[in-house]
C-alpha cells in the first residue's frame, strides 16, 4: 500500500510521547502507539512498543500467532522496564498495527488509537475502543453525544506494559482496491468525528493526512497527533 504519515505534538504537550513506525518489506508492517505515564515514561513507553515490532519478520505472511507474540513481547519489555526504573513506574502505551500480506490485511490493537477502513465514500472503526467511554458506549450507558463530552474520556482500560499479561484484539480486512486505511492517537479522533474523516479520506492522498493534522490543530491540539493513511493502489 502507499503511506503518507504526520505527527505532531500539538499546542499544549511540552513533547510528542506518539510513536509511529512504516516497515514495507515482503509484507509490510503500519503502526502506531500512544504513550502515556508522565513526562519521560509516555516517550518511553510508546518507543518501545514499536521498537518490538522491528523484530516481527515480515519475510512471513500476517499470522496471529506471531502478531501475538510481538505484542506480548512489547508488552513485557515495558513491564519489566518499568519496575526496574522507579522514575517510569505506571507507563503504557496503546498499540494499534496492521500487518500487509499478499492477500489481506491482519489488524492488532490494544488501547485507544483505532484503525479505519475507508472505501467508496463508507467509513467503518474497524478497531474497539479499551476506555471507560468504549466500554460504557457499548453497553448503552451513554449515548455517542454524552461520550464527546464525558468527563473520563481520557481513561484507557487496556494498555500496552501496564500489567504482565495482555490481551490483544486481532481483526482481519480485506485489500480492495482503492480502499484507503486510517490510523491514528486521540489526539486526532478527539476533533474528527466520523463525517469529518469521511470528507477528508475523499481527498489526495496528502492532501488528506495535512487535512487532518490541520483540523486537529485548529480544534484546540490538546494532546500529541499522530497519523497513518494508507491507500491500495486500483
Amino acid at each position: 500500500m502507499i503511506a503518507v504519515s504526520r505527527t505532531h505534538q500539538g499546542k499544549i504537550r511540552l513533547n510528542n510521547q506518539d510513536a509511529l513506525l512504516i516497515r514495507q518489506e515482503a509484507t509490510s508492517l503500519y503502526a502506531v502507539a500512544d504513550g502515556m505515564g508522565g513526562h519521560r515514561g509516555g516517550n518511553v513507553a510508546s518507543a518501545m512498543a514499536v521498537s518490538a515490532l522491528m523484530e516481527l519478520d515480515l519475510n512471513d505472511q500476517p499470522n496471529d500467532g506471531a502478531f501475538v507474540r510481538a505484542f506480548n513481547r512489547a508488552n513485557l519489555l515495558i513491564w519489566e522496564r518499568q519496575l526496574s526504573d522507579l522514575s517510569l513506574s505506571g507507563m503504557g502505551t496503546t498499540l494499534s498495527a496492521l500487518w500487509e500480506g499478499e492477500e489481506g490485511l491482519l489488524i492488532a490493537h490494544v488501547g485507544d488509537s483505532r484503525v479505519y477502513q475507508f472505501h467508496e465514500g463508507s467509513l467503518r472503526q474497524i478497531t474497539q475502543d479499551h476506555s471507560l467511554v468504549g466500554e460504557l458506549l457499548r453497553s448503552g450507558a451513554i449515548t455517542p453525544e454524552m461520550a464527546s463530552n464525558y468527563p473520563y474520556r481520557n481513561i484507557v482500560t487496556r494498555a500496552v506494559g501496564t500489567d504482565s499479561t495482555l490481551q490483544t484484539d486481532l481483526f482481519r480486512a480485506q485489500k480492495l482496491p482503492g480502499s484507503r486505511f486510517l490510523i491514528c492517537s486521540d489526539g486526532l479522533t478527539e476533533y474528527a468525528n466520523s463525517d469529518v474523516l469521511i470528507q477528508c479520506l475523499g481527498l489526495p492522498l496528502n492532501e488528506a493526512a495535512d487535512r487532518l493534522l490541520t483540523l486537529a490543530l485548529e480544534g484546540g491540539g490538546r494532546d500529541n497527533i499522530t497519523l497513518i493513511v494508507l491507500e491500495v493502489p486500483q
